[in-house]
Parts: structure tokens; sequence; C-alpha cells
């Protein structure tokens, strides 16, 4: 996990984080965010999801990255698709544990180079 900060003063904003999980008989990572709501609206998830996958694919561990927001969260949703995820449907998952949720699950392959990213993005 890690603190996502903003500013010359380095405010904290929120937080980001990856794990290795195993999904659909496969090791890969999958990542989730936090960004506290002064801070939403502003393109700063999206700027920690390009920072993650940079990081995840000089690990060099796993091929793939998913993000499970819930099918209702548009925002999160647009970050995946910002951030160059792939959108592979629907699923049932569980977070927390006990509660299932009806989710997206966005994949993006850490073997593609070519990058969305907007420039001027420092990142």
């Amino acid at each position: 996990m890690f603190v996502i900060v903003v500013g010359a003063d380095r405010v904290a904003a929120g937080s980001i984080g990856y794990w290795a999980k195993e999904w659909q008989g496969q090791e890969v990572w999958e990542t989730g965010w936090s960004v506290l709501p002064e801070f939403q609206g502003q393109g700063i998830a999206t700027q920690a999801i390009f920072a993650i996958v940079d990081h995840v694919r000089a690990e060099g561990k796993h091929r793939f990255i998913h993000a499970f927001p819930s099918v209702d969260n548009a925002p999160s949703n647009a970050i995946c698709r910002k951030a160059g995820f792939a959108l592979l449907g629907e699923v049932e998952f569980e977070y927390p544990p006990g509660m299932v949720l009806q989710s997206n699950d966005w994949c993006r392959d850490l073997r593609d180079n070519a990058s969305p990213r907007p420039k001027g993005t420092g990142l």
C-alpha cells in the first residue's frame, strides 16, 4: 500500500495498493485505491494507477493486473478505462470478506508497453 500525496507540501490525498491474487486459475496482481473526497475529480487516482502499473511491470512477476470496481462506481470504472485496462465483464466479487458485490473485471496486460497516459502527468 502507498499513500498518494499531492502538491509541494506532499499532502496525503488517499491510498493505492497492489497485491498478488489467484484469479481464474492464474496468479495476477490486483489493485485498488481510495481518494479522499476533497481530492476526487482531479485525476489523482488515474496518475496513481499509472505509477502502480509502471511499478508492477518493472517487478516482472505477473503478466496481468486487475481492478474490480463496483459496476455502480462510475469514477473508478472511468479510471480503469483511462489507464488502458480492458473491461472483461461483470463478476461477483467478495469484498470485504462475506459481502458479495457485482463488480467489473478490468485487466491490463503488463507486457503491453503502449501507454494511454496523457502527456504532462509527470509520471
